[in-house]
């Protein structure tokens, strides 16, 4: 059975930071890509970051570039969303997924995602 669970999730102030995790089983790492994505009170789950295995490559939103850092650890099958220098429009309930195809792509659509986790809430206070 693949299960994705994230966790790091909290309370922070603007400007601080958080290492969101997603620790990954039932599926052979490395195989899939592992997308983060966030949904905001009211708003629709947007794509935020991607992660490409075969490609060694990271695909981030404009909104978070050069604030937020994917990477992995694929002797715990997990992957990581450092996030940097956190604004109050950060907040949302952050999802990671898996797909398939073990490729990102521009956009980080959901609708290409197969496997999602429960959800870490992320509260930036201003």
């Amino acid at each position: 059975e693949v299960q994705l669970v994230e966790s790091g999730g909290g309370l922070v102030q603007t400007g601080g930071s958080l290492n969101l995790s997603c620790v990954t089983s039932g599926f052979a790492f490395g195989h899939y890509a592992i997308g983060w994505f966030r949904q905001a009170p009211g708003k629709g789950r947007e794509g935020v970051s991607c992660f490409s295995f075969p490609e060694s490559k990271a695909r981030y939103a404009d909104s978070v570039k050069g604030r937020f850092t994917i990477f992995s650890d694929n002797a715990k099958k997990t992957v990581y969303l450092f996030m940097d220098n956190l604004k109050p429009e950060d907040t949302a309930v952050y999802y990671c997924a898996a797909d398939w195809d073990p490729f990102c792509y521009e956009g980080i659509s959901e609708s290409r995602y197969d496997y999602w986790g429960q959800g870490t809430q992320v509260v930036v206070s201003s």
